[in-house]
């Protein structure tokens, strides 16, 4: 093996010098040797001889610590190492990968790394390394905190995550050696969380290798099923991909286009995937095959594309063109579905080399520290890394960003357009609120209504690709707690949370208060008159900080206000209440508490009787919940009349806003097209569909439930007025409380 000299590099530091390491294993000195002669096609001799250096420091650290398989664990760095270099990396990140496990398993510090090897491999190795000197409550927070780590670290320098990747590929190739619990935990996450990122950063070969590993290890008896129906089907199949290879070739030829193309094999996983989510066997989601075609530039892809379209009829609506709208990780690439004269689809996708290169490793296709600058696609990752900095902001720890991470990385998307033009990326199932604080968060906060293609609708509504949405905003509104029901982004989502709970904090204490002077009222007296003394006894008693935090505690409906008002008057002894009211100066009447929209923390709108606008209602205090809303005639507040101490007199506000929901029934015969009428009545009346479930009514008439959005009680009597005029229509009315 050729011996490298080590680097002589001057640093502010000494240079750390070890010894060689004595190798147990003539393997272990063929694995880095070939990686030497590998890493010769790319780096020079003196890059070389420190990727040699880092690997003689892991090999030091590593020493006597064997893989659960029994191999020397050095083996595991010098595979990822040789997985980084052929990814096209800079040499820093080979050296970063042979030592991205010394730190958190060995007693070589960051200091010492740096020393030796500059502070760029010190941050990789930092942002790679977990955080093993915390303590947590459980598995589950240890891991969203090790996983920020990561992912913070890398909105610095990328290289983090793409080594990390490349730490995971090769500890999913050699995942068989772990017990079956690991196993199926791992390949799990690396399921939800590692192929995303990887499908986020447009790296697609390693996203498709960790799909399959993770496939195989999570559900080994369907991969293998699916495996062998995959290979008989291809045997079948490979005549039909050669003769259409042969047959585009010639066109393409005849048009002057040069081109490559071959047909490809389906991705294992992907093909599991539709046929969950499509409830379909085998034969029926394995219905095409596929094909690449490889042409010199864009326009040829073009061009090629209307070759293809004469060559066979396209099936409507598949055509695809990432190439002026790429998506959001930068894939490009024309895609469109033929159908062939033997009955078989085709699936075809056109790109130019450079367009397939990134398409197979993405971020790292063009690499930025080799080229000295960004690509299109690289600035892409960087803008998804930033944001994820906003969004750890918004989050409330690390468990919840851990999981507005993984919703982030959802791998499907749609198009909208903004009435001036521009695009916008979203998740699929995102609706106009998911639009407004995706453009601009006061937009959000501000959201009145939404107009789709012109027209009003509901800001529910989910958003389909190729709409315009323009959003209406109003000074005057604010976000309702509702829309949680609804948005998918966590952008939306953290906003809302946010803007709520500072909202609500002043609110529920001030509510607190209010329904403390209510109870003090009993015994005609105020907080004001009450000494500071019997507050700290009180406080001391109930093991809560100061008189804010025991009114927020009081809104929320975790404490009766009556009692505390009892307790506080007998100078926090929580044992004996007084009976007898005190004559002291009595203070004004606070008034009732005005329900002004749906939900937030001190208000809840009960599900048994699910009041709107115009309902007589009354508040319960509900422990956790604040104050619980009902319609005046619900079965549950003549059950509960006698506890008159967690009764709240509530009102509507004069301006309320929605929607609310509310259930109604409507008798119809059971004829073809009347549940259609009903539904068309209901849109006609700007009305959402909440839910359905039908019940029988009687010989020939069925019961709709209908679960409805409305705005008040006029909108809901008007409603049902329309819905007793069809002539199918017995009966129509709302549910009883």
């Amino acid at each position: 093996m050729k011996q490298y000299p080590l680097p002589q590099r001057k640093f502010n530091t000494p240079t750390l010098t070890l010894p060689v390491p004595s190798l147990t294993r003539k393997s272990q000195n063929s694995e880095i040797d070939e990686l030497c002669k590998l890493m010769r096609r790319r780096y020079d001799d003196q890059q070389i001889a420190e990727i040699y250096s880092a690997y003689h420091l892991a090999a030091e650290g590593h020493t006597g610590q064997n893989r659960v398989s029994g191999e020397p664990y050095i083996f595991h760095p010098i595979a990822v190492a040789k997985i980084v270099f052929e990814m096209n990396m800079d040499y820093r990140s080979v050296i970063a990968a042979l030592l991205h496990d010394v730190v958190e398993d060995t007693t070589i510090s960051l200091e010492q790394i740096e020393a030796q090897f500059g502070e760029d491999v010190a941050v990789i190795v930092d942002g790679l390394s977990k955080l093993t000197h915390l303590k947590f409550k459980s598995k589950a927070e240890a891991q969203a905190a090790n996983f920020q780590k990561m992912l913070l670290a890398m909105v610095d320098d990328i290289r983090v995550i793409l080594i990390k990747l490349a730490d995971r590929i090769h500890n999913m190739r050699t995942l068989g050696a772990m017990p079956d619990h690991k196993r199926r935990r791992i390949a799990r996450e690396t399921l939800e969380v590692y192929a995303p990122i990887a499908n986020r950063l447009g790296i697609y070969q390693m996203k498709n290798e960790l799909e399959d590993l993770g496939f195989k290890s999570l559900y080994p008896a369907r991969h293998r099923v699916l495996t062998e129906a995959v290979k008989k089907r291809n045997t079948d199949r490979r005549a039909l991909v050669r003769k259409f290879e042969i047959l585009a070739l010639a066109k393409l030829e005849d048009a002057g286009i040069e081109a490559e193309v071959h047909g490809r094999e389906k991705h294992l996983y992907s093909l599991y995937q539709k046929m969950r989510s499509k409830r379909s066997a085998f034969e029926d989601v394995f219905d095409m095959f596929a094909v690449r075609i490889i042409v010199k530039n864009q326009d040829d892809c073009y061009r090629t594309l209307g070759v293809m379209h004469s060559l066979h009829n396209p099936l409507p609506r598949q055509v695809k063109d990432y190439i002026a709208i790429p998506k959001s990780n930068g894939y490009q690439s024309l895609h469109t579905v033929l159908f062939s004269p033997a009955a078989v689809p085709i699936e075809v996708q056109i790109r130019t080399q450079e367009m397939n290169t990134f398409a197979e490793t993405g971020v790292a296709a063009h690499w930025m520290y080799k080229e000295g600058q960004a690509n299109s696609a690289q600035q892409r990752a960087h803008q998804w890394l930033a944001n994820l900095v906003d969004m750890r902001q918004d989050s409330a720890d690390t468990l919840e960003f851990y999981e507005n991470v993984k919703v982030d990385l959802f791998p499907y998307e749609i198009f909208v357009f903004s009435p001036m033009g521009d695009i916008y990326r979203l998740p699929q199932g995102a609706t106009a609120v998911d639009f407004a604080y995706l453009v601009h968060s006061d937009i959000g906060n501000r959201c009145l209504t939404a107009k789709i293609d012109r027209k009003l609708a509901p800001l529910s509504k989910p958003l389909e690709s190729g709409q315009t949405v323009e959003i209406i905003c109003s000074d005057t509104q604010q976000p309702n707690a509702y829309w949680l029901n609804f948005v998918v982004t966590p952008k939306a989502r953290n906003a809302i949370r946010n803007y709520l709970k500072n909202q609500s904090t002043d609110k529920t204490i001030g509510f607190g208060k209010q329904l403390l002077g209510r109870g003090l009222k009993r015994y005609r007296t105020s907080i004001d008159n009450i000494s500071e003394a019997s507050i700290r006894a009180l406080l001391k008693q109930m093991n809560i900080p100061d008189l804010n935090t025991l009114f927020y505690e009081i809104g929320l409906g975790n404490h009766i206000p009556s009692m505390v008002a009892a307790w506080l008057l007998n100078a926090g002894n929580q044992s004996v209440e007084i009976e007898q009211p005190m004559q002291l100066p009595s203070e004004a009447d606070p008034g009732p508490l005005v329900v002004e929209g749906g939900e937030d923390a001190i208000v809840s709108l009960a599900r048994c009787c699910m009041p709107i606008p115009g309902d007589n209602i009354q508040g319960m205090i509900t422990a956790g919940k604040g104050v619980m809303v009902h319609r005046a005639d619900c079965k549950n507040v003549s059950r509960h009349q006698r506890r008159s101490k967690e009764w709240v007199t509530v009102v509507w506000g004069a301006d309320s806003s929605g929607p609310f929901q509310t259930t109604m029934l409507v008798d119809i015969d059971d004829v073809p097209g009347a549940l259609a009428k009903v539904a068309n009545v209901m849109s006609e009346m700007d009305t959402n569909i909440e839910d359905i479930r039908f019940e029988r009514g009687g010989e020939k008439i069925t019961t709709l439930v209908f679960t409805l959005s409305v705005r008040d009680r006029v909108h809901l009597g008007r409603l049902i007025k329309r819905v007793r005029s069809l002539k199918a229509t017995v009966r129509a009315r709302r549910a009883t409380a």
